[in-house]
């Protein structure tokens, strides 16, 4: 193969894509101990309850906005309100399955760094539901909040005292908007398209209906957050691709256009 042919691999380019059915059962793991590993915790009703006070008057004392001033924008009609709770029951899980799917076929480092964050931020906050199990704000009577789901529709739980398929004192942190915070700056960092910002109103649109359904304490956002920060100082980005450094420049990497030219001045 001649400096003609021969295609540009460097850094993060290089790196194979991992074992499609070993990813796909690492995955799906993942997305499995989500759903069940916060079932330990269902038996702490009292101690949620407890600690739910304590999170709302610590709000209340630090002066972050209320909760029911996001919730009153989506109460001005019932469309609103049940496209949000639609945005809830829907969105989470297939928007952060498609995100891994798209970066595995295109974007094999990120893919790979990727699945390592969200495992990271997924087990550290499965130990905080745990450790500190939490009530939402929308069965917490102190809130004035009203449970959107329950009256406006679609709703993902049942009723908690015999909801056993659910843990629904498992609010902090909000997973809903780690994963979310995730995809967006997943995206943004593995592509360079000026338009790629706009990702980020995957979480902010998050962050507003997990607030406005009082699913989730603006702290649980928070805390969400500075997991998701911890995790990224510790697992470290991919280099940017040869490729992808390419289109950035607008032209060919540095090795392309010096192969290039050699092949010119042979003629």
């Amino acid at each position: 193969m001649n400096a003609r042919t021969e295609p540009a691999q460097a850094g993060s380019d290089a790196i194979a894509r991992p074992p499609l059915v070993r990813e796909l059962l690492l995955v799906a793991g993942l997305f499995l101990v989500y759903k069940f590993g916060r079932q330990p915790a269902t038996g702490h009703t009292g101690e949620a309850f407890h600690n739910a006070h304590r999170v709302w008057d610590f709000e209340r004392a630090v002066h972050l906005p209320g909760e029911g001033a996001v919730q009153s924008l989506l109460l001005h009609g019932d469309g609103l309100a049940h496209l949000a709770n639609t945005y809830y029951a829907t969105v989470h899980f297939p928007a952060t399955a498609a995100f891994l799917v798209w970066l595995y076929l295109r974007r094999p480092a990120h893919y790979v760094w990727a699945r390592r964050v969200l495992a990271a931020v997924t087990a550290a906050a499965l130990v905080l539901h745990l450790l500190f199990p939490l009530t939402p704000p929308r069965l917490l009577a102190a809130t004035g909040l009203v449970d959107t789901a329950r009256v406006y529709g679609p709703s993902v739980y049942g009723d908690p005292a015999t909801d056993s398929l659910s843990n629904q004192f498992a609010a902090m942190p909000s997973l809903h908007f780690g994963w979310a915070l995730l995809v967006a700056v997943g995206l943004i960092v593995a592509t360079r398209s000026r338009w790629r910002w706009l990702w980020s109103a995957h979480p902010l649109l998050t962050l507003l209906v997990i607030v406005g359904t009082a699913n989730h304490y603006w702290l649980d956002a928070i805390v969400a957050a500075a997991l998701l920060g911890l995790a990224l100082a510790v697992i470290h980005l991919p280099d940017r691709t040869a490729t992808t450094a390419g289109r950035a420049q607008g032209g060919l990497v540095p090795a392309q256009r010096d192969e290039r030219a050699l092949v010119g001045a042979g003629r």
